[in-house]
């Protein structure tokens, strides 16, 4: 882990940068990339070739190794500007541990904190003038990984490539939520990689999530594989719900521990609300939408943020929940995370990262 102490990451700056052409005030979600990008190499056991370079296209073996056995991983992550022009990453050190650990479970190397920070950090203060500053907006982040070996064969590719994309977003969601409860189709087991952010989840994940689209909804909740009747996640966010003083979201190895949902539990013990992590049933949610014990729902991810979840559809009846604007915690909580991020208030947790 130390042997990127000492490596020099190369920059090499665009000849023309694309930013005059950018419209800030009409950003489409993940279409739009910053300059540069930041690329290592793992070759021979080793990290290499760290650097920060123009945007542009890979060049690929039509036998790269992850095309065909899916080894690769990424993570979604946020810089934020504040009013006075300074740069922030939030809470970029639990994205890196995240990361490794689905390293970890798809039999990939870790990758060190002076690439994955260091190279961040270099990388964000170099487009920085890419950062929005306008309410709600962000840059979007994407470190990735995926094995290249040029070969055949069922065994964890010998080589890597880590690359690390920006783009300046506006919301990921521009409205409240209607999700139905997956009963048929299974995101991932106990034992499987639910818990890793790799892009198999997200594969298997598209049909099923375009047949609840045929139906007016706009994402599933996930249940278990083994019964289907415990909520798990929805197919771009965590789950959290409000019932009385109690805020509790699903938790086990099936699903991706989100930093948003980890943030929003660590708020609610600091302002005194009990918070629980747990399995949570499919009749607990419902049965708590009909007798008004479930007073808030929301989804949160990185993406996502924090947006509220109006109506529920399970065995082909819709449950609705109160009217979002009434909500006290979760409009509470959002306008909290949205003051510390861009910077309106002390920092009192230490999780902005000032990019210098």
């Amino acid at each position: 882990m130390n042997e990127a102490a000492t490596t020099a990451i190369r920059v090499e700056q665009t000849r023309q940068s694309k930013l005059p052409q950018v419209d800030f005030n009409n950003l489409k979600f993940g279409q739009t990339f910053s300059d540069h990008m930041l690329v290592a190499d793992y070759v021979d056991g080793h990290w290499t070739d760290v650097s920060i370079v123009p945007y542009g296209n890979l060049s690929l073996s039509p036998a790269t190794s992850a095309l065909h056995y899916g080894q690769a991983i990424f993570e979604g992550m946020k810089a934020y500007r504040f009013a006075n022009g300074t740069v922030s990453l939030f809470r970029p050190h639990k994205n890196l541990e995240r990361f490794n650990k689905s390293a970890l479970r798809l039999e990939m190397p870790e990758v060190p904190e002076d690439i994955f920070i260091g190279g961040l950090k270099t990388l964000i203060d170099l487009d920085r003038d890419w950062v929005p500053g306008a309410e709600g907006s962000s840059l979007y982040i994407r470190p990735f990984m995926f094995g290249t070996e040029p070969a055949l064969g069922v065994h964890p590719s010998d080589s890597y490539k880590f690359i690390v994309i920006t783009s300046p977003v506006g919301a990921y969601y521009h409205k409240s939520l209607r999700l139905k409860v997956e009963t048929h189709f299974t995101r991932a087991a106990e034992g499987g990689v639910g818990f890793s952010k790799n892009a198999g989840n997200y594969a298997l994940s598209l049909h099923p999530t375009r047949l609840a689209q045929q139906e007016g909804f706009d994402q599933l909740i996930w249940t278990d594989a083994n019964e289907h009747k415990y909520v798990e996640e929805a197919g771009t966010a965590n789950l959290l719900f409000r019932v009385g003083d109690t805020i509790i979201t699903p938790s086990s190895d099936t699903i991706l521990h989100g930093i948003t949902r980890r943030t929003i539990i660590e708020i609610a013990r600091h302002w005194g609300y009990q918070a629980e992590e747990r399995k949570v049933s499919v009749k607990e949610l419902i049965d708590g939408i009909e007798d008004g014990s479930v007073t808030e729902a929301f989804a949160a991810g990185t993406a996502a943020t924090l947006t509220p979840i109006t109506e529920i559809g399970y065995e082909g009846r819709i449950y609705t929940l109160p009217d979002p604007a009434k909500r006290v915690f979760s409009n509470k909580v959002l306008q909290y995370l949205n003051d510390l991020r861009y910077g309106r208030i002390d920092d009192e947790f230490g999780w902005n990262l000032i990019v210098d």
